[in-house]
């Protein structure tokens, strides 16, 4: 069957498999690597790879990779298994053979991990990953394995970091030192997000607190006491000032060590319960294992454990896709906003694994028209597929701009659709975020008419040391942390050249008037009506933020949020939860949003390179 007519193929900088395949029955998430079978137990162990008949040479070629080995064994002997399933392996020096692969061998605790090897056929080399340590201790995973209920002595940064934190350990119960009311108490006033979270912890507490006897305290207060049926475990407080002798040299009047001390004191006085400290600061974590109490991070605020596994918004539709689903397919054009576009409803196995505006592509190799598309409707195993405006043509050129590869080209057909309200584009530096952005919003506030200005905001965290207070008004503070879209705007008005300098003045000076910065300091309450509302460096906002901003779109106003999650300035957010990587994950398969992971660096051979050995 012959496949559906395209315009001109954008440029195609990536491999096929840097995208998830659809397969019948499974969600199109990003795969693992064909060639990992590397075995995690050979690390954790400290075994020398090569076999012991080995030559004298051989071992001489092999001992850096054997002395790496060992490294990593050393820091790993003793603790929670290592997931590095996503982590690759460093590839080999000139003239060495390839790691040994033995059978793989269960961990102490049942997991069979394995590491990823580089590939050899990627355009760029591949990016190093950290190791991620499994996030349950081993006291955790034996109360798991025994099905007995766990109590949680939680720091104070969990609580500051997440006041619902409470009611987020299910059926098991909740412990609170004497010492975490206290650093609650003295976190509790100014304007700043933590001392807004600790208010918020203490008026919780009060209403748990509230109409309950002294004896009750005691027992353990139920946390499902205010509606929160998943919280199925008691809060209990610490009621009796007494801890547990720590190693002397430790200073006793210290909050972390006194809570550490409660930790071991809990452990006497519960002999057989599950005694678990649950802390976001990684040097009380170091010390309470140091110890040996049981320490974990907590992750219930991530989105997501593995980033890899984050909604790309592209699928790579198998080759034989038109064969399986092509048997009765619909075909049909209709004209919308002024462009045609042809559409076609497809039935088949594939279809359930995808969402709603979706992008999808087949690029076969025999030779064939490729086929770029994304999905409109979903029905079961029925969808509707649309065609796509090719802006890698110059005829369909955004305010002068092009599409240099194929996730560009969706990126505008994204911010180019009136239909959708919400768009995020995640990339590296270089991807055209911004420009693409820029110029999308200055052709529907100039152009078309489609809304009336631009509102550019961002969060103002430094990179490095602040240089202090900055004099002017509101735009005037905000122009140094703009850099990036003045630098946008230069390039996008070197493209009009027909005026001459005169038409060029005017030109930048209408430009500058339909564009406004705002701080995010001054969102609360505001409702933005036919605006076209950009948010730069999203991944340094948090989930609360992000809601905040959103929530102020009136009728009208679109909504585009850009960042890159490998560039987190703000403390204690991380990849799995940044406020970008949970509006991607909950936005995915609206009918009005869409999101594109841009892949490939345009900016120039000097920070493309960068961006991969850096």
């Amino acid at each position: 069957m012959p496949l559906p007519k395209m315009p001109t193929k954008p440029a195609t900088m990536l491999l096929a498999k840097d995208y998830p395949k659809a397969e019948p029955g499974k969600s199109p998430v990003r795969p693992a690597s064909a060639k990992a079978d590397a075995d995690l137990e050979e690390l954790i162990s400290g075994q020398a790879v090569a076999t012991p008949k080995a030559s004298k040479a051989r071992k001489a070629k092999t001992s850096a990779s054997a002395a790496a080995n060992d490294a990593v064994a050393a820091g790993v002997t003793g603790t929670a298994p290592v997931n590095v399933a996503a982590a690759p392996a460093a590839p080999a020096p000139t003239g060495e053979a390839p790691l040994a692969k033995g059978p793989s061998r269960k961990t102490k605790d049942g997991a069979g991990a394995r590491l990823r090897e580089t590939d050899a056929d990627q355009p760029h080399p591949v990016k190093h990953k950290p190791v991620e340590v499994t996030v349950k201790s081993s006291t955790s995973r034996k109360a798991d394995k025994a099905g007995a209920g766990k109590v949680f002595v939680l720091d104070t940064n969990v609580l500051m970091h997440d006041p619902t934190s409470l009611f987020r350990f299910e059926e098991h119960d909740v412990y609170l030192p004497m010492m975490t009311l206290e650093e609650l108490d003295n976190h509790k006033k100014g304007m700043s997000e933590v001392a807004r979270n600790a208010r918020q912890v203490a008026r919780t507490l009060d209403a748990l607190i509230a109409n309950v006897d002294d004896d009750a305290i005691e027992a353990g207060i139920p946390l499902a006491k205010l509606g929160n049926k998943d919280a199925r475990g008691r809060l209990f407080f610490q009621t009796k000032l007494d801890s547990a002798p720590l190693p002397e040299g430790l200073p006793s009047g210290k909050a972390d060590n006194q809570i550490l001390g409660v930790v071991r004191a809990l452990e006497d006085a519960m002999d057989g319960r599950a005694i678990v400290l649950v802390s976001k600061d990684i040097n009380m974590r170091i010390k309470a294992r140091a110890l040996g109490l049981p320490a974990e991070d907590y992750f219930n605020d991530h989105v997501l454990e593995d980033t890899d596994l984050l909604y790309s918004g592209i699928v790579q539709l198998p080759d034989d896709f038109w064969n399986k689903h092509g048997k009765d397919m619909e075909s049909w054009q209709e004209n919308k906003n002024g462009n045609s576009a042809t559409y076609y409803r497809v039935t088949g196995p594939v279809i359930p694994t995808l969402l709603v505006n979706q992008f999808v592509f087949i690029e076969p190799q025999n030779g064939e028209a490729p086929f770029y598309g994304q999905v409109k409707q979903i029905n079961g195993k029925t969808a509707v597929f649309q065609t796509l405006r090719d802006y890698s043509h110059n005829k369909n050129n955004v305010w002068g701009i092009t599409a240099r590869n194929r996730e560009q080209n969706f990126a505008l057909n994204l911010l180019m659709n009136p239909e959708c309200d919400f768009v995020t584009l995640l990339g590296q530096a270089g991807t055209g975020k911004t420009l693409l952005a820029l110029a999308a919003g200055l052709a529907q506030v100039l152009e078309t008419k489609q809304y009336n200005e631009i509102i550019v905001t961002r969060v103002t965290v430094p990179v490095g040391e602040d240089i202090g207070f900055l004099p002017g008004t509101e735009e005037e503070k905000m122009s140094p942390w703009m850099g990036a879209f003045d630098d946008n705007l230069e390039v996008l008005m070197k493209s009009d050249s027909d005026g001459g300098d005169w038409g060029r003045a005017a030109t930048q000076d209408l430009i500058r008037s339909r564009i406004k910065i705002k701080s995010l300091n001054f969102m609360r309450g505001r409702t933005f009506v036919n605006k076209f509302l950009i948010i730069d460096e999203a991944q340094n906002l948090t989930p609360k933020q992000m809601k905040t901003l959103v929530t102020r779109a009136g009728p009208g106003t679109k909504i585009l949020c850009l960042g890159n999650i490998a560039q987190i300035d703000t403390p204690y957010l991380t990849e799995g939860s940044s406020g970008l990587t949970y509006v991607v994950d909950r936005f995915k398969g609206w009918s009005h949003s869409g999101h594109v992971t841009l892949a490939r660096g345009e900016r120039s051979r000097l920070a493309d390179h960068a961006s991969d050995v850096l």
